[in-house]
């Protein structure tokens, strides 16, 4: 199954900012699923300097693991 993620929010918001990368990270690349990630708008910020290192939303690994996830299931990301 091929599956597309979009993020859309920034940092202001670290829960929401999260959800996509932790679906995506933690979800479908686990489990085989084609995975990629869309960056928009606001969310570009999440991949500027040190700010995912700033990120922990509610209940959700903080993105700068999710990020390093990503990495490690070698995910297309497109911004």
């Amino acid at each position: 199954m091929k599956v597309l993620y979009i993020a859309s929010t920034g940092a202001s918001d670290e829960t929401r900012a999260s959800i996509p990368f932790h679906l995506a990270v933690n979800g479908s690349a686990e489990i085989g699923h084609e995975t990629q990630i869309v960056i928009a708008g606001d969310a570009a910020e999440v991949v500027v300097g040190d700010t995912a290192s700033k990120i922990a939303g509610k209940g959700l690994p903080p993105m700068a693991e999710l990020l390093e996830k990503v990495r490690n299931h070698q995910l297309a990301v497109y911004v």
